[in-house]
C-alpha cells in the first residue's frame, strides 16, 4: 500500500507499507508526522502560511488522527468517501502508475517497490500543471 502526499509541483512524501501491513489511525498519524517533516524540508514556509489537506483514506476520521490534526491546526477539505470523483490521486497518480507498471514482471516485492519509487521520483521532477 502506498500513501502519497502531493501538490501541483509533484510528490512531497511517499510512504510504502510492507506487504500485509494495513493503515490504521496510529500508522496514519506516524505518516502525517513524516509528511510534516517532509514539508519542512521541501517546502519551507508552507507550514506557517497554511494549506488545505484532502484525505482519501479512512483513518483520517479516527479520534487519534483528528487530535493530531487539531494539535497542528491543519485545515481539511471535506471529502465524501462515496464520491470517487473527488479523489484526484486516482486520476493523476495511481492511474498513470498502473499504466507504467502494466506488463512488467517483478521477481520480488522489493523490485516492484523500487520501480514504483523510481516512477514517483520522476513525478517530483515534472509539474502536474
Amino acid at each position: 500500500m502506498a500513501i502519497v502526499f502531493w501538490d501541483a509541483k509533484g510528490v512531497i512524501l511517499l510512504d510504502i507499507l510492507r506487504q500485509g501491513q494495513f493503515i490504521n489511525a496510529a500508522q496514519y498519524c506516524s505518516t502525517l508526522e513524516c509528511f510534516r517533516n517532509a514539508i519542512r524540508r521541501k517546502k519551507p514556509g508552507l507550514l506557517r502560511r497554511g494549506f488545505v489537506l484532502q484525505h482519501d483514506a479512512t483513518p483520517h476520521s479516527a479520534n487519534l488522527t483528528q487530535q493530531w490534526l487539531q494539535r497542528y491546526g491543519w485545515e481539511i477539505l471535506p471529502h465524501s468517501a462515496q464520491n470517487p470523483d473527488l479523489v484526484p490521486s486516482d486520476f493523476h497518480l495511481f492511474g498513470p502508475l498502473k499504466c507504467h507498471l502494466g506488463g512488467m514482471a517483478f521477481e520480488t516485492e522489493g523490485d516492484l517497490v523500487g520501480e514504483s519509487k523510481n516512477w514517483w521520483h520522476i513525478l517530483t521532477l515534472i509539474s502536474f500543471e
